[in-house]
């Protein structure tokens, strides 16, 4: 039987999307919005992201930023056709230009944003890039309304 019979030789959207989630308590712990990020390419965790915004003083610091980024170097390649993007909460429109011009092969995310989501804002990304909602979006939701509930208690 072996060893080999106990490892996963597949992933899926939920296991991803937890592993986005680690990257949101992150930034949660760093009070920072819980948003986190993760770049897969061939099944294999290749990115990973949180916000940083108010660490590094920089508005454009977004979770998905940091992933993109990191991936690129990763890969030595502007462009990511075979990456898909795993984030908790929908991208903005700062963020899905981003995605836009890194043409993206996939884009998974966790909650929507009513607000200031790329939807609402008027973003769009890649003609080519396929999008999942709602993966987890429970969770992921729960995470951003907690963070903003302590806030308001302060």
């Amino acid at each position: 039987m072996g060893l080999r019979s106990f490892i996963p030789m597949e992933f899926d959207d939920v296991y991803f999307m937890r592993q986005a989630i680690r990257e949101a308590l992150k930034a949660y712990e760093a009070d920072e919005v819980p948003v986190g990020a993760i770049v897969v390419s061939h099944n294999q965790i290749i990115a990973r992201g949180h916000n940083l915004t108010e660490q590094l003083h920089d508005v454009t610091a977004h979770a998905e930023m940091q992933a993109i980024t990191a991936a690129s170097h990763y890969l030595g390649a502007k462009y990511l056709p075979d990456c898909t993007l795993y984030v908790t909460l929908e991208p903005c429109s700062m963020c899905a230009g981003a995605l836009f011009w890194s043409q993206i092969g996939r884009i998974v995310y966790g909650a929507s944003d009513e607000k200031r989501g790329f939807r609402t804002m008027g973003g769009q990304f890649h003609p080519k890039t396929q999008v999942t909602t709602g993966i987890e979006a429970e969770v992921c939701g729960d995470l951003m309304s907690e963070f903003f509930r302590s806030k308001r208690k302060k």
